[in-house]
């Protein structure tokens, strides 16, 4: 995916103008099985191996493949379930072939998820909702994630790929700083006495996840703006791995995929959730996708030659577009041709996701909301660079516009929003022999606290 001592992404333009010049290479088959044990009944998946779209004077068939570990109740993760993919396809722009559609997958996806959340939270549910959710376009695959479910590939060549993100405050520097900054408060929860337990949590509200959909009573600053991956793989295909943080509390992406070789996509999905329930037991939801992504000709799960080891994970996957680059140790292990990177951004910024470079700009309407699709009059609409440091460079007509609801929306997720007094107290019902499995506190007896800002 890029060369030794420097990050490269290969256009996409570039990609399929190479695979149409050369014999015509037919669209992979899909298989996939899904397997859980559920200890609360939060967890959801969505699997949609037949959906169309329209493309000049056919139809073209994708895939959708979504995971959705709900906390503090069911209610975010079974909204987002039913309308994130219908909010995601109508961001996208009509009348685009098939390049165009791939490319405008990205940014479909911030404004669908971002739309998600904001319409669930006009429903005044407090619930909240991690999302892994994946769309298979012929060899292209485009991966989204808020949260701790994880999504991994191996290649039928062997290598292992990091396709989303982990949202969690114990593990990520920049997204704690980014709460911070917008007014949040990071720490551990405090016992009495200076005693401190347990993971990073975001306060008040206690959850241990800087993004998610929903979640509206711990602050604006959780954002649903989703680390989105693109990669085109090559015809050898592989294996997608999708599961909640059941399984990869537990179990290691080499693990995962080692303990379910040579397997059916349904029998790998429950060996791997067996697999994490044995180590330590049922302690949460534990779901499983495992998805095989084949050339027509060979069979189902393959068995792939020795795997190239394994000698770290993204660590960049936060910063800005012109800063990121791959660790030095997923650099040693990707091999060039196999899988190659499309896209990849993971900026909780609108002002930055929104920000499309011509010609894939010019597939979006102008004076439509990039978020929630509302169609505005010329002067309607409030800039999505509004307030930032490039505004002054911009001209008032420069897009993407944000309707004003949505503004709302951008603003609370900067923190610009007022925030209330400057010292809460906060009661939680807590049993303390629960406080480590779970992402949110709120509903747990018999501890207060005050948090300070």
């Amino acid at each position: 995916m890029s060369s030794k001592g420097e990050h490269q992404t290969v256009p996409l333009s570039v990609l399929l103008k190479r695979e149409s010049e050369s014999e015509k290479i037919e669209n992979p088959e899909i298989l996939h099985g899904q397997a859980s044990q559920s200890k609360k009944g939060e967890d959801f998946t969505l699997l949609k191996t037949e959906c169309q779209r329209a493309m000049g004077d056919g139809v073209a068939t994708f895939s959708v493949f979504g995971l959705f570990d709900g906390h503090n109740g069911s209610a975010a993760a079974i909204y987002t379930k039913e309308n994130l993919l219908n909010n995601v396809l109508s961001a996208i722009p009509a009348d685009l072939n098939r390049d165009e559609w791939v490319a405008a997958l990205p940014r479909a996806l911030v404004a669908g998820f971002v739309k998600t959340d904001k319409d669930f939270q006009a429903k005044a549910k407090t619930s909240g909702t991690t999302v892994t959710f994946v769309i298979i376009d012929g060899w292209v695959v485009t991966v989204a994630s808020v949260g701790d479910s994880r999504c991994i590939f191996e290649s039928g060549e062997g290598g292992i790929y990091y396709l989303s993100a982990d949202h969690r405050l114990e593990c990520n520097e920049e997204e704690r700083e980014r709460i911070t900054s917008s007014g949040g408060e990071v720490g551990r929860l405090n016992t009495g006495g200076g005693t401190q337990i347990g993971p990073l949590r975001c306060w008040p509200g206690g959850l241990c996840l800087s993004r998610s959909i929903g979640d509206m009573d711990v602050g604006e600053y959780i954002v649903p703006v989703p680390y989105v991956k693109q990669v085109k793989l090559s015809t050898a295909g592989g294996r997608l791995i999708i599961s909640s943080d059941g399984v990869w509390d537990v179990l290691s992406a080499e693990v995962a995929l080692d303990c379910c070789r040579g397997m059916s996509p349904d029998a790998a999905a429950a060996q791997i959730v067996k697999e994490a329930v044995h180590t330590k037991g049922l302690r949460d939801d534990t779901t499983c996708i495992v998805v095989d992504i084949l050339p027509l000709e060979k069979p189902s799960a393959p068995l792939p030659p020795p795997k190239k080891a394994v000698k770290g994970k993204l660590k960049a996957m936060f910063r800005k577009k012109h800063s990121e680059a791959s660790s030095q140790s997923d650099k040693e292990y990707m091999e060039p041709d196999v899988v190659e990177e499309l896209f990849e951004e993971g900026s909780a910024m609108l002002s930055e996701r929104f920000a499309t470079k011509y010609p894939l700009c010019n597939m979006f309407k102008l004076f439509t909301c990039a978020v929630c699709q509302l169609e505005m009059k010329p002067g309607e609409g409030i800039s999505i660079h509004a307030g930032t440091s490039n505004s002054v460079k911009l001209r008032p007509w420069d897009g993407p516009f944000l309707c004003s609801t949505c503004q709302e929306k951008k603003e609370a997720m900067e923190g610009k929003r007022p925030s209330g007094s400057n010292n809460r107290t906060l009661l939680y019902h807590l049993p303390p022999l629960q406080i480590y499995g779970t992402k949110k506190i709120l509903e747990y007896p018999f501890l207060v606290f005050s948090v300070f800002r």
